[in-house]
């Protein structure tokens, strides 16, 4: 079975990611850190490997995503609607783009935004009563 998760997303530049990131409150492994990458922490097993861009190139043969372009949302469950507007309004004054307006929708309250290299995230709250056995 798989025990946990490895996201390796590429980046342009290590210092204003880590920045940026260690702002939304993350914190990153030095073990798999150098100059050209990092290991975020998301929580005990689920990591966000952030690669500078030639360092992402050397572990593929396809060209890396424009910035303009999606290949996926990375989704992030929140333990509140107001842990979600305080991630995004951090986000948003660290530079990321607000993708889309807060949307509530009673049982799930949910915003998004854009980060500085434009991987998109959906910052989300269930409510835990609302999911069924």
């Amino acid at each position: 079975m798989v025990n946990s998760l490895f996201v390796n997303l590429p980046i342009a530049n290590l210092k204003n990611s880590v920045e940026f990131f260690t702002g939304l409150g993350f914190a990153f492994n030095p073990q798999f850190t150098d100059e050209q990458s990092t290991c975020m922490i998301v929580n005990d097993n689920i990591f966000i490997m952030l690669l500078e861009h030639a360092k992402f190139e050397s572990f593929i043969e396809k060209k890396i995503a424009p910035k303009d372009t999606a290949e996926a949302i990375f989704g992030l469950s929140c333990d509140s609607a107001e842990d979600v507007r305080t991630l995004c309004e951090k986000a948003f004054s660290l530079g990321a783009r607000k993708v889309n307006e807060p949307e509530d929708i009673g049982f799930m309250f949910s915003w998004g935004f854009e980060d500085l290299d434009g991987h998109l995230w959906d910052v989300f709250w269930m409510n835990p009563e609302h999911i069924l056995d």
